[in-house]
């Protein structure tokens, strides 16, 4: 593998003009293709997160229909990016997971779906507020940045922080009033992304790092990321449970608790099992995300 490899270079540019690679998929339809081009997991996650958050701050039907829409486009279209910019590393790094590198669909056709989605984004984000609006085409710029950019330099972190930072806001700044989300909901979903880069990289470190690419869960390497990754979650999981007015009690020790014993039990297994801290970590994100759906936004 070749780490000078710019991973910006399109394949033609890169010498494979339009040779087929040494492997063959099975035979997708267009559409389906491109649908598993998007990151369909990442896009489900976030955008039923939003119709969550959307319900429990009291939105009415068609504007959970709008927020939902809105967070939907904007996460097709980072989603289309990430593939069509990694095209060539994804290539290099033999992934055939990825419909562009087996054939299935042109790296034209996904950057062509990743621009439309962007175009159509940005009207739905501002019709649900200029406030509301711009707070997500922020985090969406965020994250088409670390697809480009960011995700190559120690702040690869921030984007994810901003990305789900942003969802509370969103759904807060959208209801009569314009009022703020609580602290608690934008600190709590800025430590869950944070979370979130960690456990979408670890699995692609080496890959990565032969590509050239050195995010900060590169520079901490495989061990010093499933030691980070617990942390922000379980942070979150105190900022959501001791955050919201009223919501002291016994749950507010034991939630925490129960977090950091989840945590540290799927390090301590990691000793035998070398996925136990990644299923652990995990974990403690369901909980923060039943936290934060549990408790919305903070201004209802």
């Amino acid at each position: 593998m070749n780490a000078d490899v710019d991973p910006g270079t399109s394949t033609r540019e890169a010498g494979t003009g339009d040779a087929q690679p040494p492997w063959r998929a099975r035979p997708l339809s267009a559409g389906r293709a491109l649908a598993l081009s998007c990151h369909p997991g990442p896009v489900v996650a976030v955008t039923t997160l939003t119709l969550a958050l959307a319900a429990t701050a009291g939105h009415g039907a068609a504007r959970c229909l709008l927020l939902t829409v809105a967070v939907l486009t904007g996460q097709l279209s980072v989603g289309w990016c990430n593939d069509a910019y990694d095209a060539l590393r994804d290539t290099v790094n033999g992934r055939k997971d990825k419909p562009v590198v087996v054939g299935t669909v042109g790296q034209g056709t996904v950057w062509a779906a990743a621009f439309g989605a962007l175009a159509l984004c940005v009207p739905l984000s501002l019709a649900c507020g200029a406030l509301a609006g711009t707070a997500h085409l922020i985090a969406v710029a965020a994250a088409w940045g670390y697809n480009l950019r960011l995700k190559a330099t120690a702040l690869s972190w921030l984007p994810y922080a901003i990305g789900f930072a942003s969802l509370p806001a969103l759904v807060s700044l959208s209801l009569p009033g314009t009022p703020w989300p609580a602290w608690w909901a934008v600190t709590g979903g800025a430590l869950l992304g944070v979370g979130a880069h960690l456990a979408d990289v670890l699995p692609d470190i080496r890959g990565d790092l032969a590509t050239g690419v050195r995010g900060l869960p590169h520079r901490l390497g495989a061990t010093g990321t499933r030691l980070l990754l617990p942390v922000p979650l379980v942070a979150a999981s105190v900022v959501l449970t001791l955050g919201p007015q009223g919501r002291a009690g016994v749950g507010a020790v034991l939630v925490p608790l129960a977090a950091g014993a989840i945590a540290v039990a799927g390090l301590l297994l990691g000793r035998r099992h070398e996925k136990a801290p990644f299923v652990g970590a995990v974990a403690v994100a369901a909980l923060d995300v039943g936290l934060l759906m549990g408790h919305g936004t903070g201004v209802t």
